[in-house]
């Protein structure tokens, strides 16, 4: 059975009283909440994680870390450096996204290596083989599209992205209302030139209970994708994305049906006065499903600092209910990220979680920033590196600009704030 079987048959699984442990929260709570379709536990019953996290209402924002190759760039051991940077920035799940090189050899290896939550896309696949079998993706067919499915559970991963809302009825949407960027989704993207080219339903969405029924048999979590999410602010809310949502509302239901744990995923370029409504929307139409979102990026004019335009977005639709942020790096739009990008994604989006958890009321995240203000306030530098979420940065940074007087920082120096009042 799934973790969302037994959580309807009231059984409590050891996943579900390791979340609640890590969550301080009753496992009973997890139970319900799983067995709502409201909490995920994405662990493939094929796979020996030694980490998992839960995702959903009540719990802590979770943060993921997107790795892997690109034609350009194919260096297993690169991305083997990029998965250990994610896990030491403290993200809880990562996504492999490889489409150069050997795919499979590449996900085993990432998935064998890793000790958190594993992703993958599934389509990639599909669609780099027809290139190099059959010289282009349009020759792909429903049957490659689900071999890839099914190869990507069967290889241990906990979640895969699968872009079933990007239909025909899509299609009528994007040609009537153009978009300055278009479909921006590099899954979504492969199955509107297909669709376009063969005249047929995307097969991600027809043959969705074949999908359901290999996701049931591993436990493997469904991440409904975001095929129309916005690549421009001026895209952001229009009919397609409003329109794919609707089909990932019903899919959602469906999966939840069919026993299979499900997430929905989000945008994308959204104008900070449109991030809370589009989260509102989202658990309103999916039910309170756990939400998912890339950024959302704020404004498209930062390139290089698109892990502050993503961080802050993410802010605020964790805030208003977002479940699950995946990083935005330095690189976004501009190139593939290195270890170090990888880095300053993974910390930049787990601010911005943290900062929504304050926001949510998360204990735990209270009780962080509290001691984090006591130490502060005793001058306690060790103390403070040691507690702040990247004590390498800071700790280098106090020596750069290292103080005559080691009790004081340099900023203010005899003037410290702290050291007057003392005085007091």
């Amino acid at each position: 059975m799934t973790q969302l079987q037994q959580a309807r048959k009231n059984i409590i699984t050891q996943e579900m009283k390791q979340v609640a442990k890590d969550e301080d929260v009753d496992p009973e709570y997890i139970r319900e909440k799983i067995s709502e379709g409201k909490v995920i536990i994405p662990v493939n019953r094929k796979r020996k994680a030694t980490k998992f996290c839960g995702i959903g209402v009540g719990l802590k924002t979770k943060v993921n870390a997107n790795i892997g190759t690109s034609p350009d760039y194919v260096n297993v051991e690169v991305e083997l450096e990029k998965l250990k940077a994610s896990v030491d920035a403290g993200a809880d799940a990562v996504m492999d996204l490889s489409t150069g090189g050997d795919l499979r050899a590449i996900r085993r290896k990432i998935i064998e290596s890793s000790s958190i939550t594993v992703g993958s896309v599934p389509i990639y696949e599909a669609a780099v083989k027809a290139v190099k079998n059959k010289q282009t993706i349009v020759n792909m067919t429903a049957s490659d599209m689900l071999d890839a499915v099914r190869l990507h559970c069967e290889d241990g991963v906990d979640f895969i992205t699968v872009h079933c809302g990007a239909t025909k009825g899509v299609l009528k949407h994007l040609k009537e209302n153009k978009r300055i960027c278009g479909v921006v989704s590099r899954g979504g993207t492969f199955l509107v030139e297909w669709m376009i080219h063969s005249g047929h339903e995307n097969p991600l969405y027809e043959d969705f209970d074949e999908i359901l029924a290999i996701a049931k048999e591993y436990d493997v979590t469904l991440s409904l994708g975001d095929a129309m999410r916005p690549g421009a602010l001026a895209d952001a809310f229009d009919r397609a994305q409003i329109y794919e949502l609707n089909v990932l509302a019903e899919l959602t239901q469906r999966a939840l049906s069919a026993g299979v744990q499900v997430m929905v995923e989000g945008p994308g370029h959204v104008p900070l006065n449109q991030i809370t409504a589009q989260v509102q929307l989202q658990k309103e139409l999916c039910k309170g499903a756990p939400f998912y979102v890339l950024g959302p990026i704020v404004t498209d004019i930062a390139p290089g600092y698109d892990h502050i335009t993503s961080a802050i977005g993410g802010a605020i639709a964790a805030s208003a209910g977002a479940d699950f942020l995946c990083y935005v790096t330095p690189t976004e739009h501009l190139s593939l990220p290195g270890p170090a990008d990888v880095k300053t994604g993974v910390i930049a989006a787990r601010i911005a979680a943290h900062a929504a958890d304050l926001v949510k009321g998360v204990k735990s995240a209270w009780e962080w920033d509290k001691k984090m203000s006591e130490l502060r306030r005793k001058r306690d530098w060790e103390g403070q590196f040691n507690t702040c979420i990247d004590p390498v940065v800071a700790r280098n940074i106090r020596q750069k600009g290292r103080p005559q007087n080691e009790e004081v920082c340099s900023m203010c120096a005899e003037y410290c704030v702290f050291k007057l009042s003392d005085r007091v």
